[in-house]
């Protein structure tokens, strides 16, 4: 194991970096928070943790699985201390939530969904804000005036898994801007920039008007950056649009869908990429500018 490194900043200067730009410790302090606030309310709705046994399973599981690691691969101290800072480091620099939702989070979506009927979902990563405006079932996303991006239009229809039209089940929509940021993680950008909620009609269907997200990079100034810079990884994304679909009796899906033909959909960093998300667009109708593209949703009614 290469050596990683720590680092140490005053108050004064993370809170500067905060500020000017969109560092790891910015969207790594607001991943944090957003996760503990979410715990919060997830305890106040369903107290109890889980059971005594099935903590000591998996403890027990994972604790003997990194014995297997360091006795297979004749782990050195300088290693393990290396190891040590590092997951210290995480901890100060708050990239738990990148760190578990970028190499961890695809594998559990994979175990939770793996008895769903309908569409694919997969991981919701850590950009993920609750509460985005409501909008009817023909609507734009909330964006700036000079927007960066290729226009597009994504429309569909949203269906139980016999074919029943799901009135007004709700597209939860939210995704990067044209240079790989997200609103409430990046300095300068406006609250619910590209974050909606949009509400189908009658017939389940829906049209959202938005723009289309590029590839982009994972924080690589903390820790997390560190650990890809040590082990000769890339550290890139492809452009997706992040979506979490529901409506009254069915199960929500969490799900991304990406664009085929886009750099890194082979190989994302964060293992998230099934074939049934992955979009065609196609010139927009019309003479219009910009793509568009038609994607389906079908809820599962088993709660």
């Amino acid at each position: 194991m290469t050596d990683i490194t720590t680092t140490e900043a005053t108050t004064e200067a993370v809170a500067e970096a905060i500020a000017e730009t969109a560092t790891a410790a910015a969207s790594g302090a607001a991943a944090t928070e957003r996760f503990r606030s979410k715990q919060r309310e997830d305890a106040a709705a369903t107290p109890g943790a889980a059971g005594t046994k099935r903590v000591d399973t998996l403890a027990t599981e994972l604790i003997t699985a990194v014995h297997d690691v360091i006795r297979r691969h004749k782990v050195t101290y300088a290693e393990y201390d290396a190891l040590k800072a590092w997951l210290i480091q995480v901890g100060l620099d708050g990239e738990w939530p990148l760190f578990l939702d970028v190499w961890i989070e695809h594998v559990v979506e994979e175990v939770a969904n793996e008895d769903r009927d309908g569409s694919k979902g997969t991981i919701e990563g850590p950009y993920y804000v609750p509460g985005s405006p409501k909008l009817p079932a023909e609507a734009t996303l909330p964006m700036r005036d000079d927007e960066g991006g290729t226009p597009l239009l994504f429309q569909g229809r949203v269906t139980s898994v016999d074919g029943t039209p799901l009135a007004g089940a709700e597209i939860e929509m939210w995704h990067a801007d044209d240079d790989g940021f997200y609103s409430q993680y990046a300095p300068g950008l406006p609250e619910w920039n590209l974050r909606g909620t949009v509400v189908a009609d009658d017939e389940g269907r829906f049209g959202i008007h938005t723009v289309q997200p590029a590839p982009y990079q994972i924080p690589t100034d903390g820790s997390c950056g560190r650990l890809i810079s040590a082990a000769g990884w890339h550290a890139w994304r492809p452009a997706h649009l992040h979506l979490k679909v529901s409506a009254a009796g069915h199960r929500l899906v969490t799900t991304q869908l990406y664009f085929k033909g886009g750099n890194h959909v082979e190989d994302d960093i964060a293992s998230a990429v099934k074939p049934e998300l992955i979009l065609a667009p196609v010139p927009a109708a019309g003479g219009a500018d910009g793509n568009e593209v038609t994607y389906d949703f079908v809820l599962d009614p088993r709660i």
